[in-house]
């Protein structure tokens, strides 16, 4: 990798539900790894960004500015309905808490919809790619580079629904999502990358307490160094258990101080009723943000808001005491999430090495005491960044991702919450021969599975088409209340078409299965990739080249072993099946059974299977010669079956149809957006120019080079163009602006031109006459160099006097023609000619310079006493010239460079004043 000091930095997005955070990457220089460089501030100088949107008719607005100063239509916390139908007890409990939102179902997409007006209506889903594409402009402006690839961070208790929900809104967003990763995974990530020192062979168990704004997540990681065959040993990170409360974070805790408030300003003023008014609410809730800041470092505080309500000020003073007693029920409910991770992860607070704080609600002294005494450790970790620590840790992974960086590996086993089975039904024949109907469940991944994963499940005894369904499986270790949030149990429902057809087309072919290949990405979505039915032939032939038979069989024992890992990686599976499933497991053994052993025919008696016969072969147990001429192959075909794939949970989620209406939306916002703003930028343009000019025209310098009845006349045009922007001017067009703005500056122009001329004078003509006066000492520096060591020529000290002559003319009659001219009139002594002099002269110098730089002195002959040694010492003087020069020679040429150092000296002080 080239050096540090020559690589540019990239930029990555990591992006939370919750904030937006954007970092760099930039490369050490040490190692030449590429490592975090930090966050970047938004348009609000802020390193996160809230996700809040505010949609007015004209115009949208983000972040803080969203929030109160049009509360009706600004939109907050609207992650929590991703994905969600309008019966969902999360979408009445928004409801609850944002009274001013009006809700409703989507007919179209079964999901929910806030309506602001009947022409304005939009999903969670399009809200959200709203703030991606904000959140990616963002970071191209303070990148300069465009940005596609993102990774995303969301809580671990997402489901399909939910996960498929954010991946639609960056689609929107025009995002190339790499990787959905979980909260807890990024800080588990982000703490590991920077302590991978600590990390050996021994497994260090962590423990990450994330209480933030909405919800709070407890997380059991394990830390240790595992081999890999790419990389070597390699630190890794595996998440054990999960625990989680979807409703436990400090916005409840905001929301009851910020009811708690407005019964104070009610008591105070009987008469008015501030919850009627949601713009004094929304600085409430605001209120409420800081108090609750403020008091987990002081006992008390003065909560105080001016102009709440009506032009009253509101001022109450809240104690810490007072606020823990609002939360009582919520503090009760901290160690609930430790006990579900503990109880996942099948271990206890023994085995837990560290307990480390994530999450800004955590800074709640009450839920660190609470939590303290629920780990019964001797203190709480908190050598993390609690707000930050996730989108750094989902940076890292996108650099980790992506093909343009380097960084060190560290590996991610994630672990799916929630397990996914397949549920089919299939017709069986009872001892009495009478059939009936039998369900059959199978796990296909189970809790706390790890992924990315791959699962293949093979159906047998079945002929013709059928379908099966694929949903969630024991979730008794959630609550009604979860159970009840969480939605649909169904996920697909899949048809297969075209088994009948392929059995009828091959009916000389035994069937060995219908195969489903499952994929769960590292995003934890699950997806379908084919179904395939393998059909299977056995008939004898009679082998006439041996090497052609051992090819033959290898080639099929190959494929015998891939068919039997893939039935024997589907009986594993049926292991994990429950004692109550006892009778399904059975009955998805028998599908799964052993391939039948066909003897072969009597005059074929010492024939011998391809894969056997490859075997001993292998071993040296059976030589060429000892090869039969009879051989069993068996022919195998693939054939793809048509399926039919219907998503309930998600299903208005994932549908294509709805997404380029989607798309057409936002973009004509983004377009809309992008109008008004260059709208905005040209009409602050244009008041910007009016008022400046107005100062300018009465300042010493202008009114120097310009006459009265000039001024007059911009002074006229300027004021006809304020009294247009104040008249007309909030409805101009943008062109129209532009043009009122490009007239003013043609009229303006030449009275800039002049009084910007006199501005550059004085420094370049201190350059012009530095140039000349060092050019002068140089040439006649050089003219003074004797002549058996001049390594100049007449010529070139000819061309310099040239030079230096007709510019010190230049110079004079061109100054001597401006001091006739009025300052008002157009100046002939312009600021580029002297550029063009100084260059021309500079030229001239700097040759002459160059040309003394890399001169060789030339070397003086000795005279010789007589003419017999005359030879010898003509010889021995010119190898002396070709080694070392005589003494007087070097005296001499110190001499001259000493001139020429001189003279270089007097040009760099000459580029040091036109600097």
């Amino acid at each position: 990798m080239a050096g540090s000091a020559e690589r540019a930095p990239r930029w990555v997005l990591g992006w939370m539900l919750r904030w937006v955070l954007l970092a760099c990457w930039v490369p050490h220089a040490g190692t030449g790894h590429w490592v975090p460089g930090g966050g970047m501030s938004g348009l609000e100088s802020r390193r996160k960004t809230p996700v809040a949107v505010a949609l007015k008719e004209n115009e949208r607005l983000f972040g803080d500015s969203a929030s109160i100063k049009t509360p009706k239509v600004a939109f907050r916390y609207f992650q929590d309905l991703l994905g969600k139908q309008i019966d969902n007890p999360q979408v009445a409990l928004y409801q609850s808490r944002f009274p001013e939102h009006e809700l409703m179902k989507d007919e179209k997409r079964q999901t929910v919809i806030f309506k602001l007006s009947q022409a304005l209506q939009y999903s969670p889903e399009e809200m959200l790619g709203m703030v991606l594409n904000y959140s990616r402009g963002l970071a191209e402006e303070f990148a300069e580079q465009p940005i596609k690839d993102a990774v995303i961070t969301v809580p671990a208790y997402f489901n399909q629904a939910e996960r498929r929900a954010v991946l639609h809104a960056a689609r929107m967003a025009d995002l190339k999502v790499l990787q959905l990763i979980n909260d807890n995974t990024a800080v588990a990530l982000n703490y590991g990358v920077f302590r991978r020192k600590d990390i050996n062979a021994t497994a260090q168990n962590i423990m990450f307490y994330d209480m933030g704004a909405g919800s709070t997540v407890c997380t059991i990681v394990t830390y240790q160094t595992v081999k890999t065959k790419d990389s070597g040993t390699q630190p890794q990170l595996q998440i054990q258990g999960i625990g989680y409360d979807r409703t436990l974070g400090g916005l409840e805790m905001e929301l009851r101080l910020r009811d708690y408030l407005a019964k104070l300003f009610n008591d105070q003023h009987p008469s008015k009723d501030v919850r009627k008014n949601p713009r004094a609410m929304a600085k409430l809730l605001k209120e409420a943000n800081r108090l609750k800041t403020v008091l987990s470092a002081n006992a008390d505080h003065m909560a105080q808001i001016e102009g709440l309500l009506d032009d009253i000020d509101f001022k109450a003073k809240v104690s810490r005491q007072e606020f823990e007693d609002l939360c009582s029920d919520l503090f009760q409910r901290v160690p609930g999430p430790v006990q579900q991770a503990l109880s996942s992860a099948e271990m206890n607070m023994d085995g837990i090495d560290q307990v480390i704080l994530v999450g800004g609600a955590t800074r709640v002294p009450k839920v660190q005491e609470v939590l303290l005494k629920a780990v019964g450790k001797e203190e709480l970790g908190k050598n993390i960044n609690a707000d930050e620590a996730a989108a750094m840790g989902a940076v890292y992974q996108a650099a980790a991702l992506s093909k343009a960086f380097k960084v060190k590996p560290f590996m991610v086993r994630d672990a799916a919450m929630f397990p996914i089975q397949v549920e089919f039904t299939r017709e069986v024949e009872e001892d009495d021969k009478s059939k009936s109907l039998k369900h059959n469940k199978r796990i296909l991944f189970q809790r706390m599975a790890p992924y990315p994963q791959r699962k293949v499940i093979t159906f047998n005894r079945y002929t013709d088409d059928f379908e099966f369904y694929v949903s969630y499986g024991d979730l008794s270790f959630l609550n009604q209340d979860d159970l009840r949030i969480f939605g649909s149990l169904n996920l697909t429902t899949v048809r297969l078409k075209g088994v009948g057809e392929s059995f009828k087309k091959h009916s000389d072919y035994e069937s060995k299965g219908i195969k489903a290949h499952f994929n769960m990405d590292e995003s934890g979505v699950l997806s379908l990739d084919r179904v395939s039915a393998f059909l299977f032939y056995e008939t004898s032939a009679w082998n006439f080249y041996l090497k052609n038979t051992l090819l033959v069989s290898s080639l099929l024992a190959f494929s015998h072993q891939e068919e039997e890992e893939s039935l024997a990686e589907a009986a594993k599976e049926e292991q994990g099946v429950k004692q109550g499933q006892k009778s399904s497991a059975e009955d998805a053994g028998e599908e799964q059974g052993q391939e039948k052993q066909q003897s072969p025919p009597p005059d074929q008696a010492e024939a011998v299977p391809p894969k056997e016969e490859s075997q001993k072969n292998e071993e040296g147990e059976k030589s060429e010669a000892q090869v039969s001429e009879w051989e069993l192959l068996t022919w195998c075909i693939c054939v793809q079956v048509q399926m039919c794939v219907i998503w309930y949970s998600a299903k208005s989620i994932c549908c294509l149809q709805f997404l380029p209406c989607s798309l057409a939306r936002l973009q004509d916002l983004t377009v809309r957006d992008l109008e008004k703003q260059e709208r905005e930028k040209s009409a602050n343009s244009l008041e910007s120019f009016i008022f400046e000019t107005q100062d300018k025209l009465y300042q010493e310098e202008y009114l120097f080079v310009s006459t009265e009845q000039e001024r007059e006349e911009i002074s006229k045009k300027l004021s006809e163009a304020s009294n247009w922007m104040e008249e007309e001017g909030y409805a101009a067009a943008t062109k129209e602006l532009k043009d009122k703005l490009a007239e003013l500056k043609k009229l303006c122009r030449n009275l800039f031109f002049r009084v910007e001329e006199r501005r550059k004078w004085p420094e370049r003509l201190a350059a012009l006459e530095s140039l000349l006066n060092h050019s002068n000492i140089f040439l006649k520096g050089a003219r003074m160099i004797p002549e058996s060591d001049q390594i100049f020529t007449e010529v070139e000290l000819g061309t310099l006097e040239k030079a230096i002559n007709e510019t010190m003319v230049w110079k004079n009659e061109t100054l001597a023609e401006q001091n006739k001219l009025s300052p008002a009139e157009k100046p002939v002594l312009l600021s580029k000619d002297i550029e063009l002099k100084i260059a021309g002269l500079d030229r001239e110098v700097q040759y002459l310079l160059n040309k003394a730089k890399f001169a060789k002195p030339k070397p003086k002959k000795e005279k010789n006493d007589t003419k017999s040694d005359s030879g010898k010492n003509a010889t021995a003087t010119s190898e002396s010239e070709n080694t070392i020069p005589p003494t007087e020679g070097k005296q001499e040429g110190k001499e001259q460079l000493g001139t020429m150092k001189k003279a270089e000296a007097g040009g760099e002080s000459r580029k040091n004043d036109e600097l």
